[in-house]
């Protein structure tokens, strides 16, 4: 019989995994794979390569790469965003990977890993040339997915910009989601549109000289992967798994390949979201 030697590296490689599958619930171990909800509209972030309909983007990677580092399978299941935490709390997935922002009303049943951060930010048509500045927006129709919570946070931004200096608010237009409001600003049903930073310069490259943005996101805010509040030991073990790729560059070599740099976290946190 042979002996083989193992390097090094990958002996180290494997005893982490070994390490970060110890600490998994032992539901997940003895299934063998954790099953994550994901809806692919948001690119870059979770979105269909259109050349063959698979899969992809910047949560579909550092998923396959989380479960890889805890010694398990993927599963992935396409979700309706507006379900994903149901589907949490009645243990149909274990976890939420998908763009999803971590807020304090969602953390009264969810419990995030914060990956990443954004923030919601005004974008028009270049055609606009009377909107160039997020201030000339005031009495202004401004529509955004009303899933998320950039309806309040639009309203908020008003009061202190436009309301407080004696300028209509802005008028809230909810939308079915980012490309509906795209499309209500293309026919001109609306003056501009907000969607998160993250997804911006991913836009700008796909429809060129079409969009420009309006100064810069209106607050910080930190995107999570999401596990039911009922399981922490699968939060303790994401958390330290996505720690381990942050120390050794994994985790940034991802975000690169995105252009999603300016979003890197250095420190991962639990409900580090307002």
């Amino acid at each position: 019989m042979k002996n083989f030697v193992i390097p090094a590296v990958f002996a180290s490689l494997m005893a982490s995994s070994l390490t970060f599958a110890a600490e998994l619930p032992a539901s997940i171990k003895a299934k063998g794979e954790i099953v994550v909800a994901i809806m692919p509209n948001y690119p870059p972030m979770d979105f269909k390569d259109p050349a063959t309909n698979q899969l992809t983007g910047l949560d579909y990677d550092l998923g396959n790469a989380l479960a890889e580092r805890l010694g398990v399978k993927i599963a992935w299941q396409e979700t309706g965003f507006e379900q994903m935490i149901n589907a949490l709390t009645t243990d149909r997935v274990d976890a939420v990977l998908s763009g999803m922002t971590d807020t304090a009303e969602r953390q009264k049943s969810v419990t995030f890993v914060d990956y990443f951060t954004s923030g919601p930010q005004f974008y028009t048509l270049q055609k606009n040339t009377a909107i160039n500045e997020p201030t000339d927006l005031c009495g202004k129709k401004v529509g955004t997915s009303r899933r998320t919570t950039f309806p309040a946070e639009i309203a908020t931004w008003s009061k202190a910009n436009c309301e407080a200096h004696g300028k209509p608010a802005v008028v809230v237009i909810g939308a079915e989601g980012s490309a509906d409001a795209r499309a209500q600003l293309r026919q001109s049903r609306i003056d501009a549109a907000m969607q998160g930073s993250e997804t911006l310069p991913y836009l700008k490259t796909q429809e060129k000289d079409t969009y420009k943005t309006l100064g810069l996101p209106i607050s910080e805010q930190f995107t999570g992967l999401g596990v039911s509040n009922k399981k922490p030991e699968l939060a303790e073990a994401l958390k330290t798994a996505l720690q381990s790729m942050v120390d050794d560059g994994s985790y940034q070599a991802i975000l690169k390949k995105w252009d999603l740099e300016l979003g890197a976290i250095k420190t991962v946190t639990l409900n580090a979201g307002k």
